[in-house]
């Protein structure tokens, strides 16, 4: 039997597109709050739209804070991160000052500047490093819905970038950890080849 994805529930994220999307490649998934199951499970994903304090506030009230930390600490652990599920790997976020993320990546998160429309909303160009492993991350187009980036790579890991009010770091991944800027789960073939390759630990 196929391995389980475990979609972590925080209630800020609309999953039913990502639900539709593990459907399509015949990836078994459950909604889950459970640390134990965080920590257990073969393959876990953090979803999240919307404000960066809302869904740090979210992991704290279901008490996820510790179990997340800890198996993105582990490469091999295979995990996924998407929109804002990335921002909260970082330490904070100039979106709610004061509002702590995971600190698994030594960042904060910024506003995009006034010289570009925010959000950024639409598709745009992931490309990545070429330091980087490209044979598990190619070149693509990406559906973007964000107002804050990540402005640098983060030291040990592999990392992707898009052009927009002077480029961000749209991607990043260690081992089996997957962390996307943009929604791969609306990001068409592509997109769906990327989360694809994701399960299948490609």
């Amino acid at each position: 039997m196929p391995p389980k994805i475990q979609i972590i529930n925080t209630g800020v994220a609309n999953i039913h597109s990502l639900q539709a999307s593990f459907d399509r490649i015949e990836a078994p998934w459950a909604l889950t709050e459970s640390a134990s199951d965080i920590e257990s499970a073969s393959h876990v994903v953090l979803p999240g739209v919307g404000a960066f304090g809302a869904a740090a506030a979210a992991l704290d009230k279901l008490n996820l804070r510790d179990a997340i930390r800890s198996r993105l600490e582990q490469p091999d652990k295979t995990t996924l991160c998407i929109c804002l599920g990335l921002q909260l790997l970082c330490n904070e976020s100039e979106e709610s000052p004061g509002a702590k993320g995971l600190g698994v990546l030594d960042a904060k998160i910024e506003r995009f500047s006034q010289d570009v429309a925010v959000p950024q909303l639409g598709w745009n160009a992931v490309v990545p490093h070429e330091s980087c492993e490209t044979q598990k991350f190619p070149t693509g187009e990406a559906y973007f819905a964000n107002s804050f980036r990540l402005g640098s790579s983060p030291a040990g890991w592999d990392y992707a970038t898009t052009d927009y009010d002077g480029g961000f770091i749209s991607s990043v991944w260690r081992g089996k950890t997957l962390a996307c800027q943009f929604h791969p789960e609306l990001s068409g073939k592509w997109g769906q080849t990327l989360l694809k390759g994701w399960y299948e630990n490609a």
